[in-house]
């Protein structure tokens, strides 16, 4: 019988260290770490019209909402990720220039490739965040939206948006029309 393949792991700290000399991102995930992908027009569109609505509806507020350049650390889960779309209101975060910890709204906008590690491996890592309120998941192709808000018995809740829906970001208080969302797609 043959023995398991080694799989080299990294600290944290190597990661950070490592990570501020690469030309591309990665994210890392208990040990390891894995290159993102670049992503399509229609990713990068949505992305930037969710982007601009909650910058614009959270101005002025204390409130900050940040793209995939923008570092997440998940302590209790050994990771960083570089989520589409997140925001944070925390102060420690508004401290921290290069990576946030504390979001209450994380966004990611599904690739065929990514969906299935979205809704669940990723989902169980940002389930960690005590900060996170709602995580929302936008499938360009089908033009439909999960959202997931935590509830008061510490559940999480699916509210499904069908295509054409206003989708409802409760935890910020803002409705993002399917127009808007999906503008020049």
């Amino acid at each position: 019988m043959g023995q398991a393949a080694f799989k080299p792991t990294m600290t944290s700290a190597n990661y950070l260290s490592w990570e501020a000399h690469q030309p591309e991102r990665h994210e890392f995930v208990g040990g390891e770490v894995f290159g993102m992908a670049g992503a399509e027009d229609r990713h990068v569109t949505v992305t930037g019209n969710v982007y601009m609505a909650l910058r614009q509806h959270l101005s002025g507020t204390p409130c900050r909402t940040f793209m995939s350049d923008m570092r997440l650390s998940v302590v209790a889960a050994n990771s960083y990720f570089y989520p589409d779309v997140m925001v944070t209101c925390s102060a420690a975060d508004l401290a921290s220039p290069l990576t946030k910890s504390e979001p209450r709204l994380i966004i990611e906008v599904l690739s065929p490739s990514t969906a299935a590690y979205d809704r669940g491996i990723k989902f169980s890592h940002y389930r960690n965040l005590l900060s996170l309120q709602e995580y929302v998941l936008i499938d360009i192709d089908t033009r439909t939206v999960d959202g997931y808000t935590l509830g008061t018995d510490g559940l999480w809740v699916l509210h499904p948006f069908a295509a054409g829906q206003t989708v409802v970001l409760a935890s910020v208080a803002l409705e993002v029309t399917a127009a808007q969302m999906f503008a020049e797609v």
